[in-house]
């Protein structure tokens, strides 16, 4: 396979991390709009298009940049080699600006003002406890598929554990700090007050660190051929320089 620039990487990481941010948020907009007064409904509905949404746009950009959209996938891939750690690096001001442009997009999509600073506070030991375990189970099912051999239903996997991770953690399963700084950009269903952030954030550095651990004691051996192929099976990006 022909290598992946890295400029073409990040454009994919910022573009998906910014329709992963639109699609949790907008969907959180329309849920609130359609389901008044009914949260539970709103969860699920919220939810459903999360998981869906996540699904098709890791096939879109899957192939070209493994579809992280996450800093901790991204880091907890280069620990095992996958992924260059100044590419990791680099990947992360992409999936976060990303997440930040997705949350705008989305206020103005329904008519809110662009940049509505959320007061959603959502700090508490549980929901610290939640986005660690959510952030655990996100790596724990996007490496344990790549050992496995079955990378290509990751697409299908990480969208039905994140949608299932909405109503199993009492966080409602953000496990990614991209999105997170991104939310607290909506005063709307899925903002986060930024007060709140930092608790999440931390939370999520915990549960990837924690991950990795338990990966390789669970799933040994994993060759840095296998880890370059988190999430989806994507081309070879050895090379920073376009060869055509």
């Amino acid at each position: 396979m022909r290598d992946t620039v890295l400029w073409r990487r990040l454009l994919a990481e910022f573009l998906g991390s910014a329709l992963l941010a639109a699609i949790v948020i907008g969907s959180g907009i329309a849920a609130q709009t359609l389901s008044p007064g009914n949260v539970g409904l709103q969860l699920f509905e919220n939810a459903a298009a999360t998981a869906t949404g996540l699904f098709a746009i890791i096939l879109m950009f899957g192939p070209i940049s493994g579809a992280h959209f996450n800093p901790v996938v991204s880091f907890v891939d280069a620990a095992f080699g996958g992924l260059k750690w100044r590419d990791a690096a680099a990947y992360l001001p992409f999936q976060t600006v990303g997440c930040i442009g997705g949350a705008i997009l989305a206020n103005v999509m329904f008519s809110k003002a662009a940049i509505s600073i959320s007061t959603k506070h959502r700090a508490s030991g549980p929901h610290w406890v939640s986005e660690v375990v959510a952030t655990i189970g996100l790596i724990l099912v996007i490496f344990a598929l790549v050992r496995s051999e079955r990378s290509h239903l990751a697409p299908a996997a990480v969208g039905a554990y994140i949608g299932a991770a909405y109503f199993f953690t009492s966080s409602t399963s953000f496990a990614n700090p991209a999105i997170t700084v991104g939310r607290m950009f909506s005063n709307t269903f899925a903002g986060i007050a930024p007060s709140s952030a930092p608790s999440f954030i931390s939370a999520q550095i915990v549960g990837g660190v924690l991950a990795f651990g338990l990966v390789r004691g669970l799933y040994p051996g994993i060759t840095k051929a296998e880890a370059a192929d988190i999430i989806e099976p994507h081309l070879r990006a050895e090379s920073d320089l376009e060869t055509r």
